[in-house]
C-alpha cells in the first residue's frame, strides 16, 4: 500500500486549517483548489496577482502547475480540472485564456473540465481551478 504525501510547494504559503494545496498516493495527485495569490512572501498575506481575470487565472494556472510539479506531474498527467467563476459573465474570457495557456504549453490531449459559477471565494477573487492528476 502506497503512502500519502501532502504537497506544499515553497512558493505556497501553509494552508490556513488542516488541509494540503496537493495530496499525493502512489500514481494519483488531486490538487486542491488553487487560487490567484502571487508566490508566498513570509510573514505577508496572500496577495491576488491583480483585479483582472487574466492576472488571476494565469496566476492561477501557475500555482495548480507547481503542485503538479511538486508531486512529479506534468499538464500531460491532469485527467480532470474542475474551473469555478465568481460571475457567468467571466466564461467566453476564461475559455479563451485557458486555450491560449494550454496550446502555448503544448498540451496535445486536453483534460476532461468542468466550469461552475461559485460565489463563496473571498472578496476580490475571481477564479479557482482544481485539478486531478494520473501519473505514469
Amino acid at each position: 500500500m502506497s503512502e500519502k504525501t501532502a504537497l506544499t510547494p515553497a512558493t505556497h504559503t501553509t494552508p490556513p486549517a488542516k488541509f494540503s494545496h496537493g495530496v499525493k498516493k502512489g500514481n494519483i495527485l488531486q490538487v486542491a483548489g488553487q487560487v490567484g495569490f502571487l508566490p508566498a512572501v513570509p510573514g505577508q498575506p496572500p496577495t491576488p496577482a491583480g483585479p483582472t481575470l487574466r492576472e488571476q487565472t494565469l496566476q492561477t494556472f501557475a500555482n495548480v502547475r507547481a503542485i503538479l510539479e511538486e508531486g512529479g506531474a506534468t499538464w500531460d498527467d491532469v485527467m480532470m480540472m474542475r474551473v469555478y467563476l465568481t460571475d457567468t459573465d467571466h466564461f467566453a474570457e476564461m475559455n479563451e485564456i485557458y486555450n491560449q495557456y494550454f496550446e502555448e504549453q503544448g498540451l496535445t490531449q486536453a483534460p476532461a473540465a468542468r466550469t461552475t459559477v461559485y460565489v463563496g471565494l473571498p472578496k476580490g477573487l475571481l477564479i479557482e481551478i482544481d485539478a486531478l492528476a494520473v501519473l505514469s
